[in-house]
C-alpha cells in the first residue's frame, strides 16, 4: 500500500501557533534545570555531581524533586505528542521520519558520544584507582560501555521510540485519516467531561500500579532509563497529546477546568505530604496497598497540574515577544546542554559551606541564565539549529 502526501502549497492555512504551548516548554526546561540542581545538592544523588546534604534543608529539595517527577516529564510528552500528527501530515511519512532522526537521534549520539565524557571525567580516575587496588585494569572503553547511560536525553530516547510507535500504527491501520491535515479543519468533537478524566485517572493508576509490579527495578541501565515506573504516564500522555491535536482540545478546556485542576492538585499534594510519612518503607515496594496510594497520588496531581498549566499559560501567557521567542527557540538546546553548566557550577561551588537550600539558590539563579547564553551558543555554530 503506498501513502500519499500531499506537496506544500503556500495557499494551506496550517492551524494557528499555540504561543502558550511554547511558553510552557519554558517553563518545563527552567524545572528541568531546577530538578537537576535539586538532586545536586538534595539527597536523592543520582546526577553527575552531587553533594548530599548536610543539613535538614535537603528535605526541601528532595519535595522538589518527588513533587516535579510526579508531572513535569509527563507534561513533556503530551506537548511532544501534540506536534507529531500535524508534522507528521505535513512531511509525510519517510521525510517525517527523517526529520524526528534529525532531530532527536542526531542530539541524541552527540551527547552520548561528546557530551558524557565530558560529564563523567571526574568519576574514571577515581574508579580506574579503586579497580586497581584490586589487582584490576580499568580502561577508559571499559568503564565508557559499563557506565553507558544517555542522562537526561533518556526523554529523547523514549520519544524517539514513541514516535516510531505512531508511525508503525498509522502504516498498520493503512489510513491518512488518523490525523486532521492542515488542509483541513480539525474534527472537535465533545471534550472530555469531569467523568472522563476521573476515570482516566484511575485508569492510569490501575495501569502504573501493575506496571511498578511487573517492571519493579527503579533504573533500566540498559537503556539508561531514571524511571520506568512512570512509562504508563508517559505514552497515556503522549496519546492525549496526538488526541488533543486532532480534536482541538487545548483551545477548548474550559477556565472552570484548569482552576479544578489547580484545587484537585494542591488537594492530592496535601494528601500526600500528610499520609507520605504513614506509609513508610512500604510505599515503595510494589504490589502494596502503599503503592497503589502513591501511584494515585501522582497521577492525580499529574492531571490536575496539567489542566491547571494548559488553562493558565492559555488565559494569561498567550502571547510571544521576542524575549519569549528567544527563551522557547533555545529551549530544546538548553535540555541539552545544560549537564554542562550544573556541573561546571557544582564544581566551581564546591568549596563553599551552605546549607543545602542555599547552594541550591545561588547555582539555580546562576544556571539558569548560564543555560540559555550557553544554548545561544552553540546554536550559533553552522547547522547546530538544524539539530537544536
Amino acid at each position: 500500500m503506498t501513502e500519499r502526501t500531499h506537496p506544500p502549497d503556500a495557499a494551506v492555512r496550517p492551524r494557528p501557533r499555540l504561543h502558550h504551548i511554547d511558553n510552557l516548554r519554558i517553563l518545563l526546561t527552567v524545572l528541568v534545570v531546577l530538578h537537576h540542581v535539586a538532586v545536586t545538592y538534595g539527597n536523592i544523588p543520582v546526577w553527575y555531581y552531587t553533594e548530599p546534604a548536610q543539613d535538614p534543608t535537603g528535605v526541601l529539595l528532595d519535595l522538589l524533586v518527588i513533587t516535579n517527577q510526579a508531572f513535569f516529564m509527563g507534561f513533556f510528552f503530551l506537548i511532544s505528542g501534540y506536534f507529531v500528527p500535524g508534522s507528521h501530515e505535513r512531511r509525510g511519512s519517510r521525510a517525517f521520519l527523517r526529520e524526528r532522526l534529525r532531530r532527536l537521534g542526531v542530539p541524541l549520539l552527540l551527547f552520548i558520544l561528546l557530551l558524557r565524557p565530558l560529564l563523567t571525567a571526574g568519576h574514571y580516575p577515581q574508579l580506574r584507582a579503586d579497580f586497581a587496588e584490586q589487582g584490576v585494569e580499568l580502561p577508559y572503553w571499559l568503564y565508557y560501555l559499563l557506565t553507558w547511560d544517555p542522562g537526561p536525553l533518556w526523554f529523547v530516547e523514549v520519544l524517539l521510540v514513541l514516535t516510531l510507535g505512531y508511525l508503525l500504527l498509522h502504516r498498520l491501520r493503512g489510513t491518512r485519516a488518523a490525523v486532521p491535515s492542515p488542509r483541513r479543519p480539525p474534527a472537535p468533537g465533545r471534550l472530555p467531561g469531569p467523568l472522563a478524566v476521573a476515570a482516566f485517572v484511575v485508569g492510569l493508576t490501575l495501569a502504573t500500579y501493575g506496571w511498578r509490579v511487573l517492571a519493579p527495578a527503579p533504573y533500566w541501565p540498559f537503556v539508561g532509563l531514571p524511571s520506568p515506573g512512570y512509562l504508563p504516564q508517559y505514552v497515556a500522555l503522549f496519546t492525549v497529546g496526538v488526541l488533543a491535536f486532532r480534536h482541538d482540545w487545548f483551545r477548548r478546556i474550559p477556565r472552570a477546568a484548569g482552576w479544578a485542576g489547580f484545587a484537585v492538585a494542591a488537594a492530592a499534594l496535601a494528601v500526600f505530604l500528610t499520609v507520605r510519612p504513614l506509609l513508610g518503607e512500604a510505599a515503595g515496594h510494589p504490589g502494596t496497598w502503599s503503592a497503589l496510594a502513591v501511584a494515585a497520588w501522582e497521577n492525580t496531581f499529574a492531571v490536575g497540574m496539567v489542566l491547571g498549566l494548559l488553562v493558565l499559560f492559555r488565559e494569561r501567557f498567550g502571547r510571544q515577544g521576542r524575549p519569549a521567542r528567544f527563551l522557547s527557540d533555545h529551549a530544546f538546546a538548553v535540555y541539552v546542554l545544560h549537564p554542562l553548566v550544573l556541573v561546571g557550577l557544582g564544581h566551581a561551588f564546591s568549596g563553599w559551606e551552605a546549607p543545602a537550600v542555599a547552594k541550591f539558590a545561588v547555582v539555580a539563579v546562576l544556571a539558569i541564565p548560564l543555560c540559555w547564553l550557553l544554548a545561544a551558543l552553540v546554536r550559533a555554530l553552522p547547522y547546530a539549529e538544524r539539530v537544536l
